[in-house]
């Protein structure tokens, strides 16, 4: 869920530089990926968001404003929801991590994806899904309601 500006300028800060053909194509797969929000019959879109990752100004003050209302505006779809983890909720699970957990009809075809600077592993054992369906409930617990969030990421936006 994130502009081309904000997916560019995050992806400026690999390191080593992504040759430009490398750059091009994760941010074409980004932007394909966030199609499956805006078609016909969206799917199910549920993220729960460190403060520290909605405060960085990846691009600058103009592209991470612009970043956070592209959030606020995906929130207002039945099918989105995005919760915050505020720096007031202490040390989380998964701090440091950055996770996918994709649902399936069967819970045996569940996939998690781990992303990393030297790219994505998928995991899908029971034992894995366990263990991230419980982090996932973990950090929901932490997490501020989506109401909350919006409210929380909007005023993060007005301060820049």
């Amino acid at each position: 869920m994130q502009t081309e500006e904000h997916a560019r300028a995050v992806f400026d800060t690999a390191v080593p530089a992504l040759p430009e053909p490398d750059l091009e194509a994760r941010l074409a797969l980004r932007l394909r990926r966030r199609q499956v929000l805006e078609r016909e019959r969206p799917v199910r879109y549920g993220a729960v968001i460190h403060e520290a990752a909605l405060r960085m100004q990846f691009g600058g003050p103009k592209v991470a404003r612009a970043q956070l209302e592209h959030i606020l505006t995906h929130t207002e779809r039945d099918t989105v929801s995005v919760r915050v983890i505020p720096f007031a909720a202490g040390g989380f699970p998964g701090a440091g991590q950055s996770f996918t957990y994709v649902s399936a009809p069967v819970p045996q075809l569940d996939t998690v994806q781990l992303d990393s600077s030297h790219g994505s592993l998928l995991l899908d054992t029971d034992m894995q899904l366990r263990r991230y369906r419980g982090l996932l409930d973990r950090l929901r617990g932490l997490a501020l309601s989506a109401a909350e969030s919006r409210a929380f990421v909007r005023a993060i936006s007005q301060d820049l």
